[in-house]
């Protein structure tokens, strides 16, 4: 899909109000097209086969099944639909969870609008979204799992560089990359090394093509694995 298609959109929550609203949000984009909507992961599923979206923004906490379980029958109905979780959990299980179930994403409903609609054209992209606040909480449930032996068969995020990746980083870039491990984001690390938020852009734009990943995500989980987090 190019950068210009449109984005057919499915929004699956509970609370009508919250969809209404989303939806009036997202409709101010012209890119975007609300398809349908659905209250529960029973009519999503039947909406999701009907309509077969391009995104579903999927909340957790639905009435019956909720939204992490309601996965394999989301990806069943609509396979080429990339499905973001937007919850207001950060429950670091919950996250887990839904990545490991075939969420390309993780959003918490303090988005902004801006970044949501940025979110959902990365997911179109095929990269992993997760909320800036829950990355910390993705490294350190990962880094638990694999001291437990207990990495899953297959993870969602396995990205696992070899350490000569890391051997061809700058000092500076290593600093960095530890501070996108820990969760922070390009204003807090520029305030924690005393350098220009510009400055710390560009080391993670290098860093991301270093590592050979597209996401910051993805990132955190190759530093966690080589014990810079």
């Amino acid at each position: 899909m190019s950068d210009a298609a449109t984005i057919r959109i499915l929004v699956v929550d509970d609370h009508t109000l919250f969809r209404r609203g989303l939806t009036a949000l997202l409709q101010r984009d012209p890119q975007f097209e609300v398809v349908g909507d659905a209250g529960d992961a029973g009519e999503a599923q039947r909406r999701a086969g009907e309509l077969r979206p391009d995104v579903i923004l999927l909340d957790n906490h639905l009435p019956g099944v909720n939204g992490v379980d309601a996965l394999p029958a989301l990806h069943e109905a609509a396979p080429g639909a990339k499905v973001l979780m937007l919850t207001v959990s950060e429950d670091e299980r919950d996250l887990a969870a839904a990545l490991r179930g075939g969420a390309c994403g993780y959003l918490l409903k303090t988005i902004e609008g801006d970044a949501l609609s940025q979110a959902i054209r990365r997911a179109v992209r095929g990269e992993s979204v997760v909320a800036q606040e829950m990355t910390g909480k993705l490294v350190a449930a990962y880094r638990d799992a694999s001291a437990a032996r207990a990495v899953p068969a297959d993870p969602p995020l396995a990205a696992v560089a070899p350490a000569s990746r890391l051997d061809v980083m700058s000092r500076r870039e290593l600093d960095i990359l530890r501070g996108i491990a820990r969760g922070q984001g390009n204003k807090e690390i520029a305030r924690t090394l005393g350098i220009a938020e510009t400055t710390v852009k560009i080391h993670v734009q290098h860093i991301l093509r270093k590592l050979e990943v597209s996401s910051r995500v993805h990132a955190a989980v190759i530093a966690a694995e080589h014990g810079l987090a």
